[in-house]
């Protein structure tokens, strides 16, 4: 079994858009085995976000993603990460298939619904952010 990451950005949860999304995982065959609301102060987005500090991006989706309440989850199944990366769609939603969540709910390329690990190694380090051992369900 594989986990990753999954945030609901705030675009996401101010537009109502939790239960959708979560409907999506589920019919997918990805088992959430860990989940909770917060509000992530700029020095945690910076954090969680350091990896792209050097972006020019950087700035404004620090901005954005401590703009409001997010939903994080850990995502569990076999081949979580490819799975959940093919249910979100491309990052610009214009590029996005059909029926994936960015295609369907987001409104431009940083207000983009979701976020998802890339990569074994960023999961490791993602769930590790949010979450600690207890708060896991296996």
């Amino acid at each position: 079994m594989q986990r990753t990451l999954s945030i609901i950005k705030p675009d996401g949860v101010s537009r109502k858009l939790i239960g959708k999304v979560i409907k999506k995982l589920e019919k997918s065959g990805l088992k959430i085995i860990a989940m909770k609301m917060l509000h992530m102060t700029r020095a945690q987005a910076e954090g969680f976000y350091a990896v792209h500090k050097e972006r020019p991006f950087f700035a404004s989706l620090t901005d954005f993603m401590c703009s409001g309440p997010v939903v994080v989850m850990v995502l569990e199944g076999e081949n979580a990460i490819s799975i959940y990366r093919d249910l979100m769609g491309a990052t610009n939603f214009k590029n996005a298939a059909e029926g994936t969540i960015r295609r369907e709910y987001a409104t431009d390329i940083e207000k983009n619904v979701v976020h998802g690990s890339d990569s074994p190694e960023s999961a490791a380090f993602e769930i590790g952010y949010f979450f600690n051992s207890f708060e896991i369900v296996k």
